[in-house]
């Protein structure tokens, strides 16, 4: 079993694309882009005059509010250009938090497993890591633009 599948193997219920593809994707959703580079990005969040920015590079994305940011955030750090954001804005607070904990497991784990391997060796299974994390979301989809209403509204 090599490094990549050990780590991952360990993180179980922390695999982001998991937590993805069970919390997020079940609910309903619309598709959200982020014209970034696909790969590992170092984001940050932007608190301007007039609400919150997720800088990616030299691109900003405008924000809501601090948890879509924050939500965002994650998938941009994996360097996700689609994702799939919930549209009860009370859900993205708590999936933000879990994302959050999920990716420090991930790092804390990919350190402590690689310990004894080179700088080298670790930046590798990392990259790897987070290759995979994007290509399987990607997999999973990012869905419609807009969610499907009910149009039945009939009263009886």
């Amino acid at each position: 079993m090599n490094n990549t599948s050990k780590i991952r193997e360990s993180l179980a219920k922390l695999w982001i694309p998991s937590i993805y593809a069970e919390k997020v994707r079940t609910l309903r959703t619309r598709s959200y882009s982020l014209d970034i580079i696909e790969k590992e990005n170092r984001p940050e969040i932007l608190y301007t005059l007039l609400g919150f920015e997720l800088k990616v590079g030299n691109k900003r994305f405008a924000c809501p509010d601090l948890a879509t940011a924050r939500y965002l955030l994650i998938f941009a750090r994996l360097g996700c250009r689609e994702v799939a954001v919930p549209y009860d804005i009370t859900m993205i607070s708590s999936i933000a938090d879990q994302f959050e904990t999920a990716w420090q497991r991930f790092l804390l784990t990919n350190e402590v497993d690689m310990l004894k391997a080179s700088a080298t060796s670790r930046r590798a299974v990392r990259s790897a890591l987070v290759r995979a994390m994007r290509e399987e979301i990607g997999s999973i989809g990012a869905g419609a633009v807009m969610p499907d209403f009910k149009q039945s509204t009939k009263q009886r």
